[in-house]
């Protein structure tokens, strides 16, 4: 594969970065990302997921938008309201870049579905906000032997986390969070607040995290860090990471 002109000339930033080039511009084009959530995480960082060059999206939300979601999810407007999330953004993206493949599902994620969504993909995104999605979407990812970024919001705090169970020796997100969590019983933005740049930050950091396990071997920005788990406060500001072990006796990777 190669780079017309024109896209050769969109990308120009990306090129001329020695962590990426031409090569790794390239690489970006073929591969497939999955973004569940389109809500305070999926939202901005779709935008920067687009603006990259990921030639293929699959974007998974069974939600509709409401006036409340405009404080922080910025791919939607007042026009929105009502009208489902999934639907929308597809025509965003088709607008901001037509070369781009992309799908859409707006059936909720359950763990009998999770597998049809995540197969054959390079990578997913999971910006959702419960427990009993996520465990499902990483179980599906184990089975089915893709990476998984799982990215998380509240308040003033959040969290990027990457994990590979499929691969020996690494984590999933089953590792972290343990089985107790399989009910949808997380707290609520509506409950505890959101500060709307905070989901803006965690949401640009996971779409830096996602193009650094894309370009893994092709490009130079690192390594994907498998297993680590990156915490960002707000208030301090400040960062601080940490590794997750694998746990022999998890039912989703063990």
């Amino acid at each position: 594969m190669s780079l017309s002109e024109d896209r050769l000339d969109r990308f120009a930033r990306h090129i001329v970065l020695p962590e990426i080039g031409g090569a790794g511009q390239v690489a970006l084009a073929g591969k497939h990302l999955v973004l569940v959530g389109l809500g305070g995480i999926g939202s901005p960082a779709l935008q920067y997921l687009a603006a990259a060059g990921i030639g293929k999206l699959t974007l998974v939300d069974d939600d509709k938008v409401e006036a409340s979601n405009l404080q922080r999810q910025t791919l939607f407007n007042t026009r929105d309201i009502g009208h489902g999330k999934a639907v929308i953004a597809k025509r965003w993206v088709t607008g901001f870049d037509p070369a781009l493949d992309v799908t859409i599902s707006d059936r909720r994620i359950t763990a009998e579905n999770a597998h049809q969504l995540v197969i054959g993909a390079d990578l997913v995104l999971d910006g959702t906000d419960n427990f009993a999605t996520r465990l499902a979407v990483s179980d599906a990812c184990v089975a089915e032997r893709v990476p998984l970024l799982s990215a998380a919001v509240g308040r003033f705090q959040g969290q990027v986390g990457a994990f590979a169970g499929h691969l020996p020796g690494e984590a999933c997100y089953r590792c972290f969070v343990g089985d107790a969590f399989d009910a949808e019983d997380c707290d609520t933005c509506a409950e505890d607040g959101m500060l709307g740049a905070m989901a803006g930050w965690v949401a640009t950091f996971a779409a830096m995290q996602a193009v650094r396990v894309l370009l893994a071997g092709v490009g130079n920005m690192g390594d994907p860090e498998w297993g680590k788990v990156h915490l960002l406060d707000g208030l301090k500001p400040a960062m601080r990471s940490f590794s997750i072990a694998k746990d022999p006796a998890c039912r989703g990777c063990g």
